[in-house]
């Protein structure tokens, strides 16, 4: 018995059970693979040479750029867990590369706020992150690098739609399922 597989998305149907994800073709599967060998090869390097791990390369990005961020901040931009970034911004302040203030328009909120410390950690992390960017993106022209990122940036912008999709799918599929993560987004 062979198994199906849908070869592009306008194809998709319903599974069956012989149905199976054509991983050649499969978009998630290759940001994932891509994002996780990346980040687990940065993360080697930045723990050997800097002692940081990558959630603190991704934080001191963002820090850098704004001068100051909330946890909800980075949470929200980069899509990580508020608590792990929480915990990110704790071990941050320990070292020195961070000091946190109470936000000035909202006294509950905290704000990180990067030290010259973390600066310069940002700096020296910053030569390796651009080569590492460099030599993965070495395969492509310029304007395949600029195509590609017009690309990311359209299905990073597209990403609401998908959640709403799925929530769609799953209320019409499995109706009885349906986790209270789902119904607090429909609240």
């Amino acid at each position: 018995m062979s198994k199906k597989k849908a070869s592009k998305p306008s194809d998709v149907q319903l599974p069956d059970a012989q149905s199976v994800v054509d991983l050649e073709r499969y978009v998630p599967a290759y940001l994932t693979w891509i994002a996780n060998k990346l980040s687990r090869g940065a993360s080697q390097y930045y723990l050997d040479i800097f002692d940081v791990g990558i959630e603190t390369w991704r934080c001191l990005v963002l820090l850098a750029i704004e001068g100051s961020i909330s946890a909800q901040q980075v949470s929200k931009v980069m899509g990580m867990d508020k608590g792990s970034v929480s915990r990110c911004f704790k071990g941050m302040q320990e070292r020195g590369l961070i000091t946190t203030e109470l936000d000035k328009t909202d006294g509950r909120l905290r704000i990180a706020v990067l030290t010259p410390a973390g600066r310069a950690l940002h700096g020296q992390i910053l030569g390796m992150a651009l080569e590492r960017e460099r030599a993965f993106l070495s395969v492509l022209g310029a304007n395949e690098v600029d195509m590609l990122i017009g690309l990311l940036q359209r299905l990073h912008e597209n990403l609401p739609a998908v959640e709403v999709a799925t929530q769609a799918y799953a209320k019409k599929h499995f109706p009885k399922s349906i986790g209270t993560s789902l119904r607090k987004a429909e609240d």
